[in-house]
């Protein structure tokens, strides 16, 4: 069993949370991932090592609630306990050698942008991180974020911060502003990633994106989170999660990651119902 020793609201929707686990401390690095089981009856799902430290022997997670397993995992609070806690799992990012980088985060994603940022940062990269959020109020790790980098843009769609503006447009100011990155790291949605890709690819920066594709065993056993990778089959556990974004296919991991969406949101509505029924008769 693994307990929970920190659980921290960041917004209405997404949630901190360090976990006790000091063989998976001691091990992580920055870009790969764990994956956990609420209880017996759970399913099995990937999140991100955000964080770790190695002294304490804790691994700090970042979740969205937005199905079933997210709901069931934020019912359980410091000194509870989950069931599951594999990892570290994954290639580590390969982020050495590297002088100044762009690393760009959209909504959830900058729970996994920002260990990048740090990990660049401390091996002494000029990093300048870029986040997207729909709205201020959806913000999250804005201290951290701007603690690990040398220069943080903010941007929201509706400018409810004063940054109106995708991820991109900051990038490509920077870009014509003079900066002179040789590495970008793009993480979020697949549609961001490959808009980045898009001013990132005719100017030849190279530039790493993190899929997060359907995920069962982690081990590359089962093959849901496999994806075309320069014409080739790859699986996202074991062979990523980071990849060339130049090579990636995002259409077919566009059309792949919807293959599920009905059934995934059948399945948190009724664990939403669940939880009320239950919250009635307490």
């Amino acid at each position: 069993m693994f307990q929970i020793v920190e659980k921290r609201k960041l917004n209405d929707s997404m949630t901190l949370m360090a976990v006790n686990a000091p063989f998976i401390a001691k091990k992580a690095k920055a870009g790969q991932f764990i994956i956990l089981r609420v209880d017996e009856f759970g399913e099995r799902i990937p999140l991100t090592v955000a964080d770790y430290d190695r002294e304490a022997g804790t691994v700090t997670i970042i979740y969205q609630i937005v199905g079933k397993t997210t709901m069931k995992l934020d019912q359980l609070n410091v000194g509870d306990a989950l069931l599951d806690f594999i990892g570290p799992l994954g290639q580590a990012s390969e982020l050495e050698g590297y002088k100044r980088a762009a690393v760009i985060g959209g909504g959830a994603g900058c729970a996994i942008a920002w260990p990048q940022a740090k990990a660049l940062h401390q091996m002494g990269a000029k990093v300048d991180m870029i986040a997207g959020f729909r709205n201020k109020d959806i913000i999250i790790l804005e201290d951290e974020m701007r603690a690990d980098s040398d220069n943080l843009y903010l941007m929201t769609d509706d400018g409810s911060n004063g940054h109106k503006g995708f991820v991109t447009s900051a990038l490509e100011e920077n870009i014509e502003n003079g900066a002179d990155y040789d590495l970008v790291v793009a993480i979020g949605p697949l549609v961001m990633m490959r808009a980045v890709v898009g001013v990132t690819k005719p100017r030849n920066i190279k530039t790493i994106i993190s899929m997060n594709p359907i995920m069962i065993d982690g081990t590359g056993m089962c093959g849901g989170c496999r994806l075309t990778v320069g014409g080739k089959t790859k699986f996202a556990c074991v062979d990523g999660p980071d990849f060339d974004g130049f090579e990636v296919d995002f259409d077919e991991a566009i059309k792949r990651g919807r293959t599920y969406f009905d059934k995934e949101r059948a399945a948190a509505r009724e664990e939403s119902c669940r939880l009320m029924e239950g919250a009635k008769n307490a």
